[in-house]
Formats: structure tokens, sequence, C-alpha cells
């Protein structure tokens, strides 16, 4: 404080800035409270005390110093030298997280001294300077990250390159020859680093497998699985275990659960599915209600708790689904034989059955382990066709394209393979849907692309799956049981302290997010509220997505909107899920291809056995792992629909298609072709009659000459000139606009 002992005035905001700042610089280990700094700086009218209040707030913001409400003011300080995690990003952008902190602080390349991303490191700050983003300098790698890289071998005489996309890197692979490990020029291979030495731009590697030939099939699918650390084999001890699991199910197994193979019971699934998890049962009861049961393949009575094959789905946490492969997450013998819900075959199955009125009013329920037996095995078509062959299915689906079957006419009851029961479920399923959007459910009923196959896995056309009455009526059912058993486990009397259970939680969405939506989409004439109760917001939301219906920025304007939703996750501490607007939810349906759903049914078998909680610290752990995978699952499965999309692309070079511009970039503007949905980019620089500017105010991009302008959803007619399959990316070229 001797400084400002020596000169107590000052003249101007600057010079308070600078005052306060040395005054803390000289006391960093020192707390002030309000009072005490107006007395340091005298500060006695309302104005100065209010300037200085503003001054200390922008201190604040640039985390110069910390307030604290018990003890105020303080020098944000850190230890020089921190550990953490090093985050490298493709755009140059990377940070450092120290331990115990969720702020990172940036690291700029010549400071990352090699460090990879995910690497544990020691960092010290970078002298501090207000107004400038705080920097950090990497002086030491822990350990490294267990991260591999997917790229192509270039094979010289005594070494190789790997030469990847990887952007996070800068520098290709150096390979030295005795760790090729017979790898050949052109083969795609996954090469982990072993070492970076200070003085080398390039890091050294060793090939930890060689996927095979670039541009195979199988070789690329594996390369984008290895590319996500996701595996593409299965282990031969787990195959070996799951051999010797019994198929027989034993008189004394029936006995100790309860036996519903006399009910009417189907599964409905995709006509390519292999795996039925989930099935519906149904029978009439004397009062005139309805018995709907929701039966789910017992995969934890065959996988035990810390075995062999338990260990592996533990890691893998689930299926992955790539456009013309599914990697499952147990052994082919469970998901595909033991476990699937298959017809006439009595299977062991974990139940939610439920007592329903006509309007889909559960009346009664209860959970618990069953012996089922299907009598039907249907696909999602077989059952549409039924239900547009009765006169039920809603009038959205009978106006989308494909062949529609007439209502059958003249019949005394309904027509087709268990019809009744069909009809049955599916007004009960509406009733079901009409309800949870009534209450708030956010509906984002995206169609999705899909890939038609050669024997070679080679693209020959694409089509859009979109979601009908039969998807619905599964989905409706599986969210019930869903819903069910995690209100079951949460929904404890007052003063009963609820057990750890994995919850299926979705977060509100962000404001920050929210603003930025209501921003953008007011640029297209549209409103949107952000602040109030979570059913006002998501009523509003909705309303947005139904003005948008069949409007030329319908797409860009859903896609910009799911992405403000937080994601949705597992977790034991339950908030609800704000886009189903369920208080209690959890997945409970789909035990063969996810590990969290496998967690549920030992949860529910040990409480309903009166067992003790387990320790919620370690199965918060579990959660979050299980996300995670789950992310990079649903990554993989994206890259590998680029993939064959430039591959589809790629063989209609130099011919022109009639598409949309589905979203507009500083760089230029994406269009989608109407024929395939295959998407490509159509750069700015090629458009060679004007001066084009990204207008972010308005959203398009705009001449500065003549004023032409290109703003979502016009029509135009492009050429396809790139199809860039190393980095899956599609260049167009601008033909016209229609």
């Amino acid at each position: 404080m001797d400084s400002i002992r020596k000169d107590p005035t000052w003249k101007n905001k600057r010079q308070l800035v600078q005052l306060l700042m040395n005054l803390f610089q000289e006391n960093p280990n020192k707390e002030f409270g309000l009072k005490d700094l107006f007395k340091v700086l005298k500060l006695k009218t309302h104005p100065l005390k209010l300037l200085c209040t503003d001054v200390l707030d922008d201190l604040v913001a640039d985390d110069y110093i910390t307030f604290n409400k018990k003890h105020g003011y303080c020098l944000t300080t850190r230890n020089q030298v921190m550990t953490g995690i090093f985050v490298r990003k493709s755009n140059g952008r990377n940070s450092f997280l120290p331990d115990g902190e969720d702020k990172a602080i940036m690291v700029s390349e010549r400071n990352s001294h090699h460090a990879l991303d995910g690497d544990r490191v020691k960092a010290t700050l970078l002298a501090r300077r207000r107004n400038h983003t705080k920097e950090a300098e990497i002086i030491e790698i822990i350990e490294r990250a267990s991260k591999t890289f997917v790229g192509t071998l270039k094979v010289m005489r005594d070494f190789a390159f790997l030469l990847t996309n990887d952007r996070t890197l800068t520098s290709d692979i150096y390979i030295p020859k005795r760790k090729l490990k017979g790898g050949k020029n052109g083969e795609k291979a996954v090469v982990r680093i072993v070492d970076w030495p200070e003085d080398t731009k390039n890091p050294e590697g060793e090939v930890v497998d060689i996927l095979g030939k670039s541009g195979e099939n199988d070789t690329e699918m594996h390369a984008i699985l290895a590319e996500y650390g996701l595996p593409y084999s299965y282990p031969k001890a787990a195959e070996r275990e799951a051999a010797k699991i019994p198929e027989d199910i034993t008189p004394d197994e029936i006995a100790k659960r309860k036996d519903l193979r006399h009910v009417t019971t189907f599964t409905i699934d995709p006509y390519d599915a292999k795996d039925f998890d989930d099935a519906l049962s149904i029978q009439k009861l004397k009062n005139g209600h309805w018995e709907i049961g929701v039966h789910i393949a017992d995969v934890t009575h065959y996988v035990k708790e810390g075995s062999v094959i338990d260990r592996e789905a533990r890691k893998r946490s689930t299926s992955v689904y790539l456009v013309d492969r599914t990697i499952p997450m147990l052994p082919e013998r469970l998901c595909n034989y033991l476990c699937s819900l298959r017809p006439n075959e009595d299977k062991l199955t974990f139940s939610v059955v439920f007592e329903m009125d006509d309007k889909a009013n559960v009346k009664s329920w209860y959970e618990g382990r069953t012996v089922t037996h299907s009598d039907r095995r249907f696909t999602y078509e077989e059952v549409q066709t039924i239900l547009e062959q009765n006169g039920e299915a809603s009038e959205e689906d009978l106006h989308l394209p494909g062949d529609h079957p007439q209502p059958v006419k003249n019949s005394d009851k309904p027509y087709g393979d268990f019809a009744e029961e069909l009809i049955v479920l599916n007004r009960l399923a509406k009733c079901l849907r009409q309800k949870r959007f009534a209450t708030g459910a956010i509906s984002f009923d995206r169609p999705e692309v899909r890939f038609k196959l050669d024997e070679k896995g080679h693209p020959t056309g694409t089509y859009i799956k979109v979601a009908k009455d039969a998807n619905k009526l599964i989905e409706e059912f599986m969210l019930l049981a869903n819903r069910y058993v995690a209100q079951k486990i949460g929904n404890q009397p007052k003063g009963q302290k609820v057990k750890p259970f994995v919850y299926r939680i979705h977060d509100v969405p962000d404001l920050e997010k929210l603003e930025k939506l209501r921003a953008f989409v007011s640029k297209f004439g549209y409103s949107l509220r952000t602040t109030g109760s979570k059913e006002e917001v998501t009523k509003s939301f909705n309303k947005l997505l139904n003005d948008v219906r069949d409007k030329k920025e319908h797409d860009v304007v859903e896609d910009v909107a799911l992405r403000s939703m937080q994601k949705a996750r597992y977790s034991t501490q339950n908030i609800g899920h704000y886009g189903l607007m369920f208080r209690y939810y959890t997945h409970f349906t789909s035990p063969i291809r996810r590990y969290p759903d496998d967690l549920v049914h030992r949860l529910l078998d040990r409480y309903d056995n009166n067992g003790r909680a387990v320790n919620q610290h370690q199965l918060e752990e579990q959660c979050e792992y299980c996300s995670q995978m789950e992310l990079l699952a649903a990554t993989a499965e994206r890259a590998s629909i680029k993939y064959k999309q430039v591959e589809f692309m790629g063989d209609h070079l130099g011919e022109t298609f009639q598409g949309k511009i589905s979203g507009i970039t500083e760089f230029g503007f994406y269009v989608e072709v109407n024929d395939n949905f295959c998407e490509g980019m159509v750069p700015i620089h090629s458009l060679m009659d004007d001066y084009y500017e990204f207008d972010e105010r308005n959203y398009c991009l705009r001449g500065r000459r003549h004023h032409h302008v290109y703003s979502i959803g016009d029509n135009v007619m492009i050429r396809v000139v790139a199809a860039n399959l190393e980095r899956r990316q599609l260049d167009f070229e601008l033909v016209e606009k229609v």
C-alpha cells in the first residue's frame, strides 16, 4: 500500500485501475473487504464508490482478482507449477486443464512442447497481462495418453512414415523399420507414438496393427473404428466363454420366475435385425382393461458380473452401428442366439407388465424376472402394412412417399396376423404419445439416411428411414417401461433414503445457447421464449419446430435447435429428462447392446431382494464412462455415413444434381442433393460472378457488386468436382441457382 500512501489521489478510471492492481500485487495474500478498499482509496462520495465497484467487477471478470462473499477481494493466484491434462484441438487452440478445476488455460503451439491430446502434464503460468487471455506453458509430460493414430503407410528402404489426416497432429509419424510390423506401402495402419524428442520435428511411433489395403471396405470401416479407439474384433477368450453357456432352460429356473408363455407375445424389429432384445405381449382382462407386457432379454442371467464376457462388455459399453455392420457389445452366441427373443422359443426375460385402460392410463404394474415365448417375429414394415390395411395408420404416414396398401373392406375382423392385438397396441401408443407431448416433451423425429450396398459394401443408392406408426408403437412402450422402472427406485416416500441407481438424464438447455438459438431463428422471422418455467420454454420450443415444418429453412433451424440442447447422459444424480419431460427415466430395455441397461437389471434384482446399496461413487464413474463411449460410438457412426456418401458420389464425378442449400459459412455453402441426400460444399472462392461475403446477421452469402444472395433452402444445381475419401469431403461447384 506504499504507492497509495505516497499519492492517494487519482484523476480517472484508468489510474484507479492501476492503483487497485498495484494494491493487490503488493499484498498477494491479503483479502480486502469493500469498506477496506473505500478507506484505503479515501473514497467518500457515492459516485466514486460506484466507480470503484465497477472496476472491481471488471478485474474479477478478467480473473485478475477473486471475490469471496465471506472474505472479500484478493489477487487470483495459482501455484506456478500445476499438473493436469493437455487438450489439443484441430484449430490450434490448445489448452491445459489443471486438476480440480473446470476452467482451461490456453497453451499456444510454441509452448506445447510436443504434448499430445490427453497427455498428463506439468505446466506453468506465463506472466499475466490484463485484458489478455491467460496462457500456460507445458514444462513436463508426466504420462502419455494411450492414444493411437490411424493413417496410410509410406514405406521407404529403412524407415516409414504414417500419413494421417488427424488435424490434432501437426507432423507425420516416423516409424523405424524394426517397428513396422510387416506393413507395406499404401496400407492402412494403427500406430502408437513411443517417443518425441524435443529437438525433432516428427514423433517416433510403432505399428500396433495393420488394417489392410487402403480403399477396401473392411479396411476403411476398421480404420474409422480405430480412429475413435473402438474395437473392430472380438476377443477369443470371451467367445470361448460364451460357447460354454448352456442353452437349456431348466425347470428349476422356470419355477423361480413368473411364467408368461401362454400370453400372446411378438417382437417388432428392423428387417435385418438379429438381436431381438425386446418383445410385447397383450391380453384382455376380465375387467375390460388390457395387460401389456414389455419383455426384455435377461442378459444378466447369462453374463455374470466380473466374468470375461462382462469385463469385455463393460469396456465396450455399447454396440456400434456403422453403415454396413454392427460391432456387438456381446459375443454373437449371446446377442443373436441365447438372449435374442427369437420366435417359437422359450426365453428368459426381465419384464415390466402394465394394466391399462383404453386411454392408456396405467392402473397397476409390476416388474420381475419371467419366462416368455414369442409367437411371431414382425418387421416394422409388416406391422405398418397391417395398420394401413386396417385404416389405423396416421395421416402423416399415408402422405409419405412409397407404396401404401388400400384398407381392406367388407371384413368381419381385422385383417392380418395378430391384427387385433397390433391395432390395440397402436391406439394405446398414440394415447401415450399424445400425453407425453401434452406435458411438454420435445418432438425430434429426424429422418435418417441409409445406403443400399453391393456384396463388397460399395454404396449403390440411398434411401431415407422415417419413423412411422410401427416404430412409434415400440418406442412408446419402451419409454413407458424405462420411466416406471426409474420411478420405482427414485421416487421413495419422504424420509426414506434413495439407493444409488443409473438414470438417463437430460439437463435443461444452457441459457446462452438458447439465446443464440433465439437470435438465429429471428433472422427467419421466428420467435423463441428463453425465460420462464421449463414447460413454457418447451412449449415455445415445440411451437418453433412446428412453425418451420415444410419451410425451406426447416432442416437448418431444426439442426441448430438440436445443437442447442444438452446431451443426454447417464448419472446416479437424477435431474430428470428434459427432452422427454420425465421426472424419472432410465435405460432398461436394450441390455444386448447397452451396458447401462445391464447395470439397471442388476440393481433392480439386488434391490428387489433387499440387497444393500451399491457404492455411488463407483457407479457414477461407470455412468460417466458409458456416456463417453456412447458419444464415441455415435461419432464413428456419423463418420461411416459420411465416408459412404463420399464413396457414392465418387462414382458420379462431373455429373450434375439438383439440391438445396443446407448450411452457410464464411468459406462457402453446403448443398444437400435431393436425390440421394449427400452433402458437399460449394467453396466461396469458386463463385466467380461476384465477390461474396458472409452476411452473419442475415445468415447468407451476399455479392458485393451485383448483390446476388445465397440463403438457406435455396434450390441450386451443382456439379460434383471432387470426392476425397481420406478427408471424407465432397466438393461441388455451382452450375446455376434454380
